[in-house]
């Protein structure tokens, strides 16, 4: 039982620690009915819809029959790469970095093991995941901080990405030119997997139903997702937008409720007890307004390095004077460690998984040592624009932040 418990413990160890911060809070401040007041249900109702929705796409394997499209266009690697860390940069806007690696890493490390190309393995695992986290920061559909400081925020969803399109635009440039450190080695792409003679003829041998059942999904999926968009656009209630997706959902593909992360609700769960007793607690709460006060930028980013980006914007939002310092703050300290955003270790855990252990062999173990550089490299960078689009706003040339 204690194994099973230390296990659970290492695999979600986010929510781990969140419960416990929450349970050590509540010796403090018992429990009470004045607990239902810290949750943030909308942020928890569009959530669930979110990831609901994009699972449904996700068993259609709509996004990586896309980067497959993508690439079988490329002619030599570089291309190939550029459109992998494109697509993680754009996808990310809408589905969320974590699903944006979790779809295009693995199929990225297959393209690499068909090509030989290991030496390139780590340098674009690593890309593609700061093109996942920066892509992200746009929209507030991108990662969970973003929606949760949206809905703190009074402001429309066209304010949102014009405080953030900046950095955004600066981050894909960024890209860009990294990926010219990528060779440009001529390929013959072919995303089949020969080494299986079943999977040659599994398409062509499913039934013409199967194939309507799946557009029918994908365009379901879609509906849904527009309907999501709508209530971040405040035009419908977040409550009315879950019932109808689940509804939905538990009546055509109930198997897809089973692949929400039901652990990340309720890790917002548990930070949102945890944040709301701290501010009960009137000493820690006067400590953490007088360091986050005025400081929300480098707090967000400190936060972000040792408790991820994520538990860091629900910490410090109560007791932060701007929204928009803590949102760049918590956006771009998504760079720098790994743990700094769970999307990098989401990727990570892909990269070394034991599946892809012959590859990580001839690539070589310089995984953290890329992903240490080129994180600390845009986060620097990030900084820097930063700092000069805030000396430009002083001095009246720039207004668009």
């Amino acid at each position: 039982m204690l194994k099973k418990i230390i296990a659970f413990a290492r695999r979600e160890a986010v929510f781990t620690a969140a419960f416990v911060a929450a349970a050590i809070s509540a010796v403090f401040v018992p429990p009470s009915a004045d607990y239902a007041e810290y949750f943030n249900m909308r942020v928890l109702f569009i959530l669930f819809s979110l990831m609901t929705v994009v699972s449904g796409f996700q068993t259609c394997q709509v996004f990586t029959a896309g980067a497959e499209f993508l690439c079988r266009k490329m002619k030599n690697f570089r291309s190939t790469a550029l459109a992998l860390t494109v697509s993680c940069f754009f996808l990310s806007m809408f589905i969320t970095n974590d699903v944006a690696l979790i779809t295009l890493v693995p199929f990225t490390l297959i393209i690499i093991k068909k090509l030989k190309a290991y030496r390139q393995a780590a340098f674009l695992t690593v890309l593609e995941t700061i093109a996942a986290n920066l892509g992200s920061m746009l929209t507030p559909l991108g990662n969970p901080q973003n929606l949760f400081l949206y809905t703190q925020m009074d402001i429309s969803a066209i304010g949102f990405v014009r405080i953030l399109l900046p950095y955004t635009a600066f981050s894909l440039l960024v890209l860009v030119l990294l990926t010219f450190f990528i060779p440009k080695t001529q390929i013959d792409f072919d995303g089949t997997d020969h080494s299986n003679p079943a999977n040659s003829t599994e398409e062509s041998d499913k039934p013409h139903k199967h194939k309507a059942n799946k557009k029918e999904k994908i365009f379901a999926c879609t509906i849904l997702f527009c309907l999501c968009l709508l209530c971040v656009f405040r035009l419908i209630p977040a409550h009315f937008l879950a019932f109808i997706i689940f509804v939905a959902v538990f009546a055509t593909d109930r198997q897809i409720l089973l692949k929400v992360d039901y652990m990340l609700l309720l890790t917002f769960c548990a930070f949102f007890i945890f944040t709301g007793n701290i501010g009960k607690i009137e000493s820690i709460k006067t400590f953490l307004q007088t360091i986050v006060k005025g400081n929300e930028f480098i707090s967000g980013i400190l936060a972000s390095q040792v408790i991820s980006n994520v538990p860091a914007a629900l910490l410090l939002e109560p007791f932060c004077e701007s929204h928009e310092k803590l949102l760049l703050g918590v956006n771009i300290g998504g760079l720098g460690t790994l743990v700094a955003s769970l999307a990098s270790l989401i990727s990570y855990k892909i990269y070394k998984n034991p599946e892809n252990a012959e590859l990580t062999q001839k690539c070589g173990k310089n995984y953290m040592a890329v992903f240490t550089f080129l994180n600390i490299l845009c986060l620097a960078l990030l900084c820097i624009l930063y700092i000069l689009l805030n000396i430009l706003k002083v001095s009246g040339i720039f207004r668009a932040v």
